[in-house]
């Protein structure tokens, strides 16, 4: 595994915890009843995901051997066309993020303001999980260059 596969695999990694947590906020801010009913759990999420954080960040800046080479044209090609995907996937997410609360809320109604960001931070990460899923799809699908 190269050094473009194990940072896909970080922030694919980091994309779904914070997604998962983003979710667990969310649903925790319109429960009725104490406002504190979920702070142990969301104080347990938080020191989860700084572990996975931190120690995904050393496996991944972490130098294997030295003869290993960053980036090849390979590796160059792979991004170019993970970014024109995450990009287009962009476009829809943004789409979608303003379409979805006027069906929710109707045409007369409003969402509350504190949900805006929320919703661009929620199609962040999800622009950020395109990425690293075209980034690994795309080097399992090919030849390694092996000949035969």
């Amino acid at each position: 595994m190269n050094k473009t596969q194990r940072r896909a695999l970080f922030t694919l990694s980091v994309s779904i915890l914070l997604i998962a947590f983003g979710v667990i906020i969310f649903n925790s801010m319109f429960m009725p009843g104490d406002r504190t009913a979920g702070v142990k759990l969301v104080k347990i999420w938080i020191w989860l995901v700084l572990a996975v954080s931190v120690g995904g960040a050393v496996l991944v800046y972490w130098k294997r051997r030295a003869s290993e080479v960053d980036n090849d044209e390979r590796d160059n090609f792979i991004k170019k066309n993970s970014v024109l995907v995450s990009f287009i996937s962009l476009w829809v997410l943004l789409f979608a993020a303003s379409i979805i609360p006027s069906f929710v809320a109707g045409d007369a109604g409003s969402i509350p303001v504190c949900l805006l960001p929320i919703i661009n931070m929620g199609v962040f990460l999800i622009a950020m999980l395109v990425y690293s899923v075209a980034i690994l799809a795309q080097y399992g699908r090919s030849d390694k260059g092996e000949q035969s």
